[in-house]
């Protein structure tokens, strides 16, 4: 089993910054990609960022500019902490962040698996 433990959430007025970190352990391998997605009530779960064990980086167009997702160890293959610091936080980035991690193999040729953390809450308000 994988988990995926998430942290750095919390309230922050607009214009401030917030830094998410998600940590993955259990029994893994390897992983392809680590992210973060976000989750207001009555709308769909959507992408805000994602990084793979290869360093390249994926944004949405709402955060592209005010968010950095990063990851430790960047240039190594091997892919289990990734961070996202976000400034220029607006009212609209409220939301449950979660962390999610794709293609996750347990050991060398098993079939790839997706986790997800438990959320953690951003709010931006004055």
């Amino acid at each position: 089993q994988v988990q995926l433990e998430e942290s750095g959430g919390g309230f922050v007025q607009p214009g401030g910054s917030l830094r998410l970190s998600c940590v993955a352990s259990g029994s893994i391998f390897s992983v392809n990609t680590m992210g973060w997605y976000r989750k207001v009530p009555g709308k769909q779960r959507e992408l805000v960022a994602t990084i793979t064990s290869g360093d390249t980086t994926n944004y949405s167009d709402s955060v592209k500019g005010r968010f950095t997702i990063s990851r430790d160890d960047a240039g190594k293959t091997y892919l289990n902490t990734v961070h996202l610091l976000m400034s220029s936080l607006k009212p609209e980035d409220t939301a449950v962040y979660y962390c999610h991690a794709a293609g996750v193999h347990s050991r060398l040729g098993s079939r790839p698996q997706d986790y997800w953390g438990q959320g953690t809450q951003v709010s931006v308000s004055s």
